[in-house]
């Protein structure tokens, strides 16, 4: 985009925040507010939602974007519904299976996958799944995707209830008490790479235990999410596995402006480099891929832009 481009763009963004925003003078209108709903600040949505923040207040006029540290996706969906945030990131097992079934929220975007870690210390004899029988795990902060995935897998390998002695801690508190000798294994849902599990795997012998698998029995009872995903000896720099994933999305109140929906989407696309330059996993968006938000409709505004696109 040229600066006459540029200039035109944020004189109508300017008109549109006056239109939305009536009785209050261009000089006097106060910023409008975007709160970003992510996770851990060690896990891949915070670093994703923070650059995300970086250039919409760059780029937008009067708009005043924020992180906000949550449990993750299923609390995330929870308060862009209920209008505590305005965009927020999830994986696709949080949402209901039916196509549209809740109308508060809207997709922006498919971002990246969800890879399911499981963490061991590698001299603690957990080698697989069903080594988890009687151990200390813990499966992932409440309200977070990981534990929706976590209890699915460990329910559909006939580990629920009391196979498994649960904890229900987020990726840094489960990093601290794996450290500690509290818990035997962690699982973490998050994109690659997870700098809370690179982080431990720098400084302790660590196991990731191969999930794979598993990806069809889970398909099986949950269909339409899970696919298998490769974690490299590149990445933690530990046993190549292969593990459970599924999608991510970055989700919007379903009736934000049409306009500021399109350039938030316009932004997310055209920035990726940027985005990537926070997070490898923000780097693999595209908007050919992006445009696949199954079971969530695209919010009217992301739609708009996509058809403009032409990806």
């Amino acid at each position: 985009m040229n600066a006459r481009a540029r200039r035109a763009t944020a004189a109508l963004l300017a008109l549109a925040l006056a239109a939305v925003l009536p009785g209050c003078r261009d000089d006097a209108a106060p910023p409008l507010q975007i709160r970003i709903a992510t996770g851990s600040p060690t896990a891949v949505y915070h670093a994703f939602g923070q650059s995300l923040a970086t250039i919409l207040n760059r780029e937008l006029p009067n708009v005043h974007a924020s992180v906000v540290v949550t449990p993750a996706s299923a609390e995330n969906v929870r308060r862009v519904g209920a209008g505590s945030a305005e965009l927020g990131f999830t994986q696709a097992d949080v949402l209901p299976a039916a196509p549209g079934a809740d109308p508060s929220v809207a997709a922006v975007a498919r971002v990246y996958d969800d890879l399911l870690h499981l963490v061991t210390n590698a001299a603690g004899g957990i080698r697989t799944l069903a080594d988890l029988r009687g151990r200390r795990v813990s499966v992932g902060a409440p309200g977070s995707g990981t534990e929706i995935t976590a209890s699915r897998l460990l329910d559909v390998a006939r580990l629920g209830g009391e196979g498994v002695r649960w904890e229900r801690l987020g990726l840094d508190d489960s990093v601290a008490a794996l450290r500690a000798g509290q818990i035997d294994a962690f699982f973490f849902s998050g994109g690659l790479p997870v700098r809370g599990v690179a982080e431990l795997a720098r400084d302790r012998h660590v196991r990731i235990v191969d999930l794979g698998g598993w990806t069809e029995p889970l398909r099986a009872r949950h269909p339409g999410v899970y696919v298998s995903r490769d974690v490299p000896r590149s990445v933690y720099g530990v046993e190549p596995i292969t593990t459970v994933a599924n999608p991510n999305f970055l989700i919007v109140r379903a009736d934000l402006p049409e306009w500021l929906v399109r350039e938030v989407t316009r932004l997310l696309m055209e920035r990726r480099e940027e985005l990537a330059a926070a997070h490898p996993a923000a780097g693999r968006m595209s908007p050919r891929s992006a445009i696949t938000t199954t079971p969530l409709r695209l919010h009217p505004g992301a739609a708009a832009w996509y058809r403009a696109a032409k990806p």
